[in-house]
């Protein structure tokens, strides 16, 4: 297995220390890491967003920093096709909201969550 660079929030960084080889830098309010298991960290950013409620696609996209808007929508779809994750129509928006199967994800990786 290599080690990935990628791009976390500071606060998300901090819960998922179990996921970090080593820290490289720090760039506004992300830090750019060396990760193992690079696609369950994918998963777990986009949960890790949606904690505090729903969000529109753009919002999540920002939030969770991720660089490729493609990478995004594929991790996106794997957690609703999984059921961590539940689009809701309202108006002519789609809020993505966190399930309860993603919240079990969650608790089992992050430390404070």
């Amino acid at each position: 297995m290599c080690a990935k660079p990628t791009y976390l929030p500071l606060d998300a960084a901090d819960d998922l220390e179990r996921f970090i080889i080593r820290r490289e830098y720090t760039v506004g309010n992300s830090v750019r890491a060396r990760t193992r298991n690079y696609d369950t960290l994918g998963i777990l950013k986009l949960l890790y967003q949606l904690r505090g409620g729903r969000m529109t696609s753009s919002e999540l996209f920002a939030s969770s920093m991720f660089r490729m808007r493609r990478s995004f929508r594929e991790y996106l779809d794997l957690c609703i096709d999984y059921g961590f994750v539940r689009p809701e129509r309202v108006r002519k928006r789609t809020l993505y909201a966190i399930t309860d199967r993603g919240w079990g994800l969650v608790r089992a990786f992050v430390s404070r969550a």
